[in-house]
């Protein structure tokens, strides 16, 4: 079959790969409709997470239909029209039975990489090096999808695959930042990062009644977006004072809730912008932190901070004393997906959670590279390329 590989640091490949197949009993095998690039495979193009091969099919974020089922599968079945998660889950562990899905113990089978980063192992993520796994990614025509009655949904016949394809990542990881940060009825929520996450967890926590929420970001495009197609409110930090503009618009208090969605590769304006960028290029530093930090000074005191983006190691100059004085709550996490689906797809089903604007760029998987390529520099407005495996 053909898929979209890893070949070097900001290198994409489409290559012949073996077909995947049945290889534990709870096993699908998914024919991948749509399959869409993420913000977090960037940092693996730019050789920030360890452990990426040569020959490494990416993707992680998908859907398609189930053509075979391996003999220990009890809810799905040949001809499933699904959505998958990201993350690889049991659903029986201690993490899985507390609902952390992304944290379950088998889930990846290689452990021993991120127990020496961070002295634990998360679970397993579909395409996402051999730290988290090693599984084979879904920019393909077919993948095979572990423990598939815990980690795939049927889609509704009312939602149509643009719509249900970003259920598998963005719209779950939005909307676990704005539950998990504590979102109330009333509240005001800024969120840095416009980017397809950013985008979704503004929307969900209006859903989740939040009286005022802020996108943060730089590009015209997205900003539009976020006025035209989520209804929340927009700051250009390249334009003006964030800071001071989000007292403002809190009447001078901060905001309850902040959520930085922008990850290890964060831009930023001033000297402290350019430090970072100069750090990470020389591999001085795998992380640039500018929008964590800027969401903690931000935020109110005895408000929440929820880390959305991927960050990798150590961050330099985080504001640990602020996080403290301040009595903030501070919290991240990779996503819950398989805890939040059902309830997204059914706000997508009744129409109250649109994500077909986010895909801006629809083409074969042939054309992957070029895809990535204007994923990364953002060109003509590149917001998301989706893939298309079978035409």
């Amino acid at each position: 079959m053909r898929a979209a590989t890893w070949a070097g640091v900001d290198e994409v490949s489409v290559e012949t790969v073996p077909d995947p197949a049945i290889l534990n009993d709870r096993d699908v095998i998914l024919k991948v409709s749509r399959t869409t690039t993420c913000g977090s495979d960037l940092h693996l193009l730019g050789g920030y997470v360890p452990a990426m091969r040569a020959g490494d099919v990416l993707g992680h974020e998908f859907m398609g239909e189930v053509v075979e089922v391996g003999p220990g599968v009890r809810d799905r079945r040949v001809g499933d029209r699904v959505v998958v998660n990201s993350f690889i889950a049991c659903g029986n562990c201690w993490y899985c039975r507390q609902e952390l899905y992304s944290l379950c113990d088998n889930g990846n089978p290689n452990p021993g990489i991120t127990e020496g980063l961070w002295g634990q192992s998360p679970g397993g993520c579909f395409g996402y090096s051999h730290a988290m796994g090693g599984f084979a990614g879904s920019h393909a025509e077919y993948v095979r999808v572990p423990y598939a009655d815990v980690g795939s949904f049927v889609v509704p016949e009312e939602v149509g695959d643009d719509r249900a394809l970003f259920a598998s990542d963005a719209v779950s990881t939005g909307w676990m930042g704005a539950d998990l940060a504590g979102t109330k009825p009333g509240d005001t929520v800024a969120v840095w990062g416009a980017g397809g996450v950013g985008q979704m967890a503004a929307r969900a926590a209006m859903l989740l009644g939040a009286e005022q929420v802020v996108v943060i970001d730089r590009l015209t495009e997205r900003l539009e977006q976020v006025r035209r197609h989520v209804g929340a409110e927009v700051v250009d930090y390249s334009t003006t004072d964030v800071m001071a503009e989000l007292r403002e618009r809190t009447g001078g208090r901060g905001p309850d809730v902040c959520i930085e969605a922008v990850g290890m590769e964060a831009h930023s304006t001033g000297v402290q912008g350019v430090y970072d960028q100069v750090k990470q290029q020389l591999r001085l530093q795998t992380d640039r932190p500018s929008a964590v930090r800027e969401a903690i000074m931000a935020c109110r005191k005895g408000g929440s901070v929820f880390v959305l983006g991927v960050f990798a190691g150590p961050v330099d100059k985080f504001p640990l004393g602020a996080a403290m004085n301040k009595g903030l709550t501070l919290r991240g996490a990779q996503v819950h997906g398989q805890r939040y689906m059902p309830r997204i797809l059914g706000h997508m089903a009744r129409g109250e959670l649109t994500t077909e604007h986010l895909a801006t760029h629809v083409m074969p998987l042939e054309d992957a590279p070029r895809g990535y390529r204007m994923f990364k520099d953002k060109e003509d407005g590149c917001v998301r390329a989706v893939f298309l495996p079978h035409g």
